[in-house]
């Protein structure tokens, strides 16, 4: 079986929880046998030179336009197509502003699996057009995809309501279990101690909420622990810009993005995790914030109650 995978910015060392969840999904399907390509935003890649597989999962690398509101829309178009060329048996397209390029995937003849992973019209960092392409997108999924997989109850009850789309495959996300590293070589060169900081992990978009995270923080007054922020924007963003003037007056700690055993120390030595998030899909960052056993704090959205934590860990949302 030949199956093209897109709608996503690419994997490894990429940041969001679509690429994470790729990037531990397609070397499995590839153990089993599954011939996988996945397409890569261009644009995200920085292995010099890039790296043409991963894990027994092949990439394909096309350009994509770094353009808010359209980037995913038009590189999906292009993997799909790039999918007909390659006479793919599956085009699977991950999240509902891809999934805009359905009716293309339909008419050229594919059979389509779609991921949605969230509402994400719901993010407060989209304008009415953007809106629109992603409700758009949403309604194509629900009513032309010949399989829609859903990783939360939450999304599988919008898919049920909204569409009378009954048959969703229900997959939670999932994360490996972790064994708590001792090192700790990386977060002594940031200044930092075991259990004597709180850590965030995300991209820097408004639903993240890290700026009223970061004033919270500043009000506790606390002397001996820090604030950790790993991650960082996919594009220069007023928002982006406001947050890193923000921490540097607080004093607050931005990593950049992180990974592999650079995260795993942030992780295992956090004397608590946070996610103040106003939206999300079903939150990786969180689920393996606990696979590390460390103490967590959410927002009490719908996606992070799906999660099922004991009610002092969450706080009302913003």
């Amino acid at each position: 079986m030949k199956i093209i995978v897109t709608g996503l910015r690419g994997f490894p060392n990429i940041q969001g929880g679509v690429e994470t969840h790729c990037e531990k999904l397609y070397p499995r399907l590839s153990k089993l046998g599954v011939n996988v390509t996945v397409v890569r935003r261009s644009c995200f890649v920085k292995e010099n030179p890039p790296l043409t597989s991963y894990q027994g999962v092949f990439f394909k690398d096309l350009p994509a336009p770094k353009i808010k509101g359209f980037e995913s829309a038009i590189h999906t178009i292009c993997g799909v197509w790039y999918a007909y060329k390659q006479k793919a048996d599956i085009v699977h397209i991950h999240a509902i502003g891809p999934s805009i390029a359905i009716p293309f995937a339909k008419l050229l003849g594919l059979k389509v699996v779609v991921t949605h992973h969230g509402p994400d019209y719901d993010r407060k960092n989209w304008n009415f057009f953007a809106k629109f392409i992603l409700k758009t997108g949403e309604f194509f999924a629900a009513k032309w995809a010949d399989e829609i997989i859903v990783i939360s109850t939450v999304i599988d009850n919008i898919l049920k309501t909204k569409y009378n789309r009954n048959n969703a495959i229900l997959i939670y996300n999932g994360v490996d279990i972790h064994q708590p590293t001792q090192t700790d070589q990386y977060i002594k060169s940031l200044g930092l101690s075991h259990r004597k900081y709180i850590l965030a992990v995300g991209r820097f978009v408004k639903e993240k909420e890290f700026d009223k995270l970061i004033m919270a923080f500043s009000d506790l007054n606390l002397q001996d622990y820090h604030l950790v922020i790993a991650g960082d924007s996919d594009h220069k963003t007023s928002y982006s810009t406001y947050l890193k003037e923000l921490a540097r007056k607080k004093q607050v700690i931005l990593t950049g993005m992180v990974k592999g055993e650079s995260l795993k120390e942030l992780y295992s030595h956090a004397g608590l995790f946070v996610l103040p998030s106003s939206h999300e899909g079903l939150p990786i960052t969180l689920l393996e914030a606990m696979s590390y056993n460390i103490d967590t704090l959410v927002s009490d959205i719908p996606a992070n109650l799906a999660v099922g934590l004991s009610k002092e860990h969450y706080f009302k949302v913003n």
